[in-house]
């Protein structure tokens, strides 16, 4: 009876572990999962470089959209409201309250802020251009005008903003020419006035970093021409601190090859090297408007995800290979709840190019680019 007593004991007692200890395991994976989920991209790559992304005072207002924000990101860039057109709708008026918005949810939440963008040859006021005669204004005229608008919004957040883009798509897509000759900026002034726009928004901030940005920068042959371009500014001693690379880049492109190639090639210039707009469109670059044709579906298909999965896999194996040489890689929107490329530039197209989908949560790229 004693032998049969103490065999149930030590039989209770071994339950009695096994329970307790397959419970303190799961607990154990259950902390390990909710520490997992309340990670954030900035997170994973906080000995890489910051994670930004670009917003809207909108979207700072909705609740889940400013809890990922938080969550997730480092780094935060106006995506609109603080270009010339937004910020400085009439001569004697600025509109500071939206981006003011954006600074203050930054400075809030710890969070670094870049500019965006100080001149560009689009989202303009129509009267920076003009006299009060309807007439096009003299260079002096304009750098008179540039000066003021760079120092007045640059001073404003000095201290707040660590990097501006001063000037945004001054190359041509034609691949004959280096500048965009069709600029109103290029039209009054020549290629001086990209100089000027730098010296002025560093005398308005020196300690800033200050960018010349634009698209297709990985592709060889605009490569070529905007590294032409950067290399007369630093030769000439213009304060520039680095190029920004706009990543809105597709499932096609751009190549291993070619990422590398450009990151080396703006590097050898002794700059700083950013991915400014990155997105992943699930279709091939287009720039001129036109409507959605019949055969084309809004459909985000499993095909179409892995491409993008794939894509996004080989671009941040680049990246996090160019610790040492990037400064910052900004995401331009949060989620495919909202997406530019959306009208852009085929009118009703639904994309799909984030890593969070329309409901906020993580795609499958999203854990592709953290589990490394």
């Amino acid at each position: 009876m004693k032998n049969f007593n103490l065999n149930q004991l030590l039989i209770a007692l071994a339950l009695s572990f096994c329970f307790y200890s397959c419970k303190n395991e799961q607990k154990h994976d259950n902390n390990e999962t909710a520490q997992k989920q309340q990670k954030g991209l900035k997170d994973y790559y906080n000995e890489y470089f910051p994670i930004g992304v670009a917003v809207s005072p909108r979207a700072l207002k909705d609740s889940a959209q400013a809890q990922l924000i938080k969550t997730q990101f480092k780094s935060m860039t106006p995506e609109n409201v603080m270009k010339m057109g937004p910020i400085h709708p009439t001569q004697n008026r600025y509109n500071w309250g939206p981006a003011d918005e954006i600074v203050a949810f930054a400075e809030a939440n710890n969070m670094i802020m870049r500019g965006h963008a100080l001149i560009w040859h689009q989202q303009y006021p129509d009267w920076f251009f003009k006299d009060a005669k309807g007439n096009q204004i003299t260079k002096d005229t304009l750098y008179a005008r540039m000066k003021k608008h760079i120092t007045d919004v640059v001073s404003r957040y000095k201290g707040k903003i660590y990097a501006w883009d001063v000037v945004n798509e001054a190359v041509s897509d034609d691949s004959s020419k280096v500048y965009r000759e069709e600029s109103p900026f290029y039209k009054i002034a020549g290629e001086e006035y990209l100089a000027k726009a730098f010296e002025y928004a560093h005398e308005a901030d020196p300690d800033a970093k200050l960018f010349y940005n634009d698209y297709n920068a990985m592709r060889p042959e605009k490569r070529e021409r905007i590294y032409k371009l950067v290399k007369k500014l630093v030769d000439a001693g213009v304060p520039i601190n680095g190029v920004g690379i706009q990543g809105h880049w597709s499932i096609f492109e751009p190549t291993e090859t070619h990422l590398k190639s450009a990151i080396d090639k703006y590097a050898s210039l002794g700059l700083d090297v950013q991915i400014t707009e990155l997105d992943i469109s699930i279709y091939k670059w287009e720039k001129e408007r036109r409507k959605a044709r019949p055969d084309e579906q809004d459909t985000f298909t499993p095909e179409l995800e892995q491409k993008q999965v794939a894509q996004y896999d080989m671009i941040f194996n680049v990246l996090r290979e160019y610790k040492n040489t990037l400064t910052g890689v900004t995401f331009w929107n949060i989620s495919d709840q909202y997406s530019w490329l959306d009208t852009y530039p085929v009118e009703g197209r639904k994309n799909y190019p984030l890593l969070f989908d329309k409901n906020l949560k993580p795609k499958k790229a999203y854990y592709k680019v953290t589990d490394f």
